[in-house]
């Protein structure tokens, strides 16, 4: 992370994934440096386009991937299935390990070509199909996920915590 400053406040420049179901791009971003990079997200502010620095970005539509890079580049928040920091990352997980009646459940989540294989945390009350009918949360965590892609055998990545946006994402049970 770099820090950034300017006569008004000081920044800092993450690098991160932004997955959409056509695309990936792998480009650094500016946030304030008390924000947590892992939830920004979920933060009050965020912008409608998303502004990403040195964006390489890997299109899947056609025949086989295309790759590409900017210097800079403007990506619709509303067109983001997944995001997360790029690992190693010490940004600290959203709960708290010691809250009850909790409990992991393993998915399958599907964004565009990628397989996500990871962990929601739910009540022990509700199952995954009541609490993706309830929750209107805009964006989910998912926990010790590994993501692959059969069109980039060479891919599999291994992330502590992602968001992903229910609305855009398939769920499978294992």
């Amino acid at each position: 992370k770099k820090v950034l400053q300017n006569s008004q406040k000081i920044s800092k420049i993450a690098l991160v994934m932004l997955y959409t179901n056509t695309s990936l791009v792998r480009g650094e971003i500016v946030v304030k440096i008390s924000q947590r990079v892992n939830i920004w997200l979920r933060s009050q502010g965020t912008p409608n386009f998303i502004h990403v620095l040195r964006p390489q970005v890997i299109s899947f539509g056609g025949a086989s991937p295309r790759t590409s890079t900017f210097s800079e580049m403007f990506l619709s928040g509303a067109q983001v299935a997944g995001f997360h920091t790029v690992p190693p990352s010490d940004e600290p997980l959203d709960y708290e390990m010691s809250e009850t009646h909790r409990m992991m459940q393993p998915l399958d989540i599907l964004i565009g070509t990628f397989l996500l294989k990871g962990k929601v945390r739910l009540s022990t009350q509700v199952d995954i199909a009541t609490s993706l009918d309830v929750t209107r949360a805009a964006w989910m965590s998912v926990y010790d996920a590994t993501i692959t892609n059969p069109n980039l055998p060479q891919f599999n990545m291994f992330v502590p915590m992602l968001l992903v946006n229910p609305t855009l994402v398939t769920f499978g049970l294992v």
